[in-house]
């Protein structure tokens, strides 16, 4: 098949739904980053330039090239994305490459590039729940010693390692994408709600472990108890949000982004986009978003062997995933993650992974059921 009809061949609902978040999502951080821009470094479009340099072109390459690439040709490597997960989670603590950021260690630096691994690591250790799953029986699946066991160690390894940077929004965003698939895989319901449990236990024991989760979580319970401490963030947002109603003040008219509204180039966009655009717009965009989870789901359902099956609804859940705990959070009907918006917040690292695992979903269906190109 020639280039460009295997071009033409990539899957169009992705496409199309990528194109359009990505492009609103240039367009509103342009908007909502003038002024912290300008205050930080004398260049109102610093932030958009970045994005396209640092994720647009990167994130379009992976596009493209996971796209073109028969997925099924990632399974052999399973193991190897494992160990690629949990080195990479291992990085952040190497001196001289890895540094604090924002109170966590996750991110390094190398040869002058910037990058956060955890982002990377949605994808990779994507690929190997999805093709372990894929190699076994419904049986193994619900055998605790063949299924529950290496599924949960596995889990729990990479879980243990964000806790500890720490990561909990990425952490929650992996952890719960395995989990669905977990679940799409046949496992019983009651292990399912049991490790639902033992999560929540776990997550109740770190928020009681440090005081700035529990500072948060007490945030989420009651904003009003410190609007000009802890409380700040979420009070600027849902004054944003609320201060838009239905149909925005206009698009460049926010007044939260001058410096009130703290993140307003990455996990506080959604409450510019609120404040400028309304809450039609957002309505809007959690459409598209919906209609991508979905069209994942779909293409799943319709692959033809597990591998790629898991691999669609895995890349679906995982943007779903982001996209509530990022809204939820901004929102306050779920406690701060510190997650961004997909395709849309600021954030070389999320966008050109995001990107890269969109490309692999846009390809899923025309490699479906042909035989195996070569890499």
């Amino acid at each position: 098949m020639a280039f460009m009809d295997r071009l033409r061949a990539l899957d169009p609902g992705v496409v199309a739904l990528t194109a359009v978040i990505l492009a609103f999502g240039l367009a509103m951080l342009m908007s909502a980053t003038g002024p912290i821009a300008v205050q930080r470094t004398g260049d109102s479009l610093f932030y958009v330039k970045r994005q396209l340099l640092s994720g647009v072109l990167p994130g379009l390459f992976g596009f493209f090239t996971l796209a073109l690439i028969d997925y099924r040709r990632w399974r052999p490597f399973a193991f190897f994305s494992l160990v690629a997960s949990i080195l990479l989670l291992l990085l952040v603590y190497i001196p001289g490459v890895g540094f604090e950021l924002g109170g966590a260690h996750s991110w390094v630096s190398l040869g002058g590039f910037t990058f956060q691994p955890s982002e990377l690591v949605k994808l990779t250790f994507l690929v190997y729940v999805a093709a372990w799953l894929a190699v076994r029986e419904r049986e193994d699946v619900r055998s605790f010693e063949r299924g529950f066991i290496p599924f949960f160690g596995a889990v729990g390894l990479i879980a243990l390692m964000l806790i500890l940077q720490p990561d909990t929004g990425t952490m929650s965003v992996i952890v719960g994408t395995a989990l669905v698939l977990y679940l799409v895989s046949g496992a019983p319901l009651h292990w399912f709600a049991g490790v639902c449990v033992l999560g929540l236990t776990g997550l109740y024991l770190l928020i009681k472990s440090s005081p700035y989760r529990t500072a948060r979580y007490m945030t989420f319970l009651h904003p009003e108890l410190d609007p000009k401490g802890i409380g700040y963030h979420i009070n600027q947002a849902l004054l944003a949000i609320g201060s838009g109603g239905i149909w925005g003040v206009g698009f460049g008219h926010s007044r939260q982004k001058y410096l009130y509204l703290p993140e307003v180039e990455s996990d506080s966009i959604i409450a510019v986009i609120g404040e400028e655009m309304g809450w039609i717009t957002i309505v809007v965009l959690l459409s598209l978003y919906v209609a991508l989870v979905l069209h994942a789901f779909r293409i799943g359902r319709a692959a033809r062997d597990p591998f790629g099956m898991y691999l669609a609804v895995g890349i679906g859940a995982w943007m779903g995933i982001q996209v509530v705990l990022n809204i939820g959070s901004m929102t306050g009907l779920l406690p701060m993650t510190g997650v961004t918006l997909p395709l849309i917040s600021h954030g070389g690292s999320s966008l050109a992974v995001s990107l890269t695992a969109l490309g692999l979903l846009a390809g899923i269906p025309q490699h479906a059921g042909a035989r195996p190109s070569t890499l």
